[in-house]
């Protein structure tokens, strides 16, 4: 029976007896407590310095494309001038059958790294082929190249932009030519750029 203390106190409950086996022995009873942990939350320095990514090693620079080679030369080395202008003149012809954009034809043909310097690359053997009739045929084709396209349309390669100071009355004349030729006077000026200048044509400074 349930034994109760004097007082108006609470029965006290016994522990059930534990069973007993032979020849087994029972470790001691023990009591977890619930262990708590404080965590702090972790501040914005913490957490970028733990979740930013570790670099080893020497970074190395993005790999760029190769630039795409211009017309191969089929020439040798100790080919005769009029054997280079026939070999100019012939890889102008083919490139020009490809019809490019005037501006690509230029720069492969005519540009700092084009066939034409490669192949005549003293200044004494470019000035000589620029009086040849291959070179006046070369303006020709890209005469005809630029009445098919438009500069700012026809071409991936960026454009650039120079300021000329121009007297008053010689910029008056390009605008009466432009009128006269029905063309613009970005067309006029890029086709006389593109005309060869004699040296004793340029003053010096």
């Amino acid at each position: 029976m349930s034994q109760f203390n004097q007082g108006n106190s609470y029965p006290q409950s016994q522990p059930a007896p534990r069973p007993v086996y032979p020849n087994t022995t029972f470790p001691p009873q023990q009591h977890s407590q619930p262990q708590y942990h404080s965590q702090q939350p972790a501040t914005s320095e913490t957490a970028y310095a733990t979740s930013r990514p570790t670099f080893t090693g020497t970074p190395q620079a993005p790999v760029q494309p190769a630039a795409p080679a211009g017309p191969a030369l089929n020439v040798a080395p100790t080919a005769t001038f009029e054997e280079k202008k026939a070999e100019c003149v012939r890889i102008a012809r083919d490139f020009f059958r490809g019809v490019p954009d005037w501006v690509t034809y230029f720069r492969e043909i005519l540009g700092v790294e084009g066939v034409v310097h490669r192949l005549f690359p003293q200044p004494e053997e470019f000035t000589k082929f620029e009086q040849s009739e291959e070179y006046g045929e070369i303006q020709l084709m890209i005469v005809k190249l630029r009445e098919r396209t438009n500069v700012q349309n026809e071409s991936k390669e960026p454009t650039r932009v120079i300021t000329v100071r121009l007297p008053k009355s010689l910029h008056e004349s390009l605008r009466v030519e432009a009128h006269s030729r029905r063309t613009s006077m970005n067309k006029l000026c890029i086709s006389k750029l593109l005309q060869v200048i004699d040296d004793s044509m340029i003053p010096n400074d």
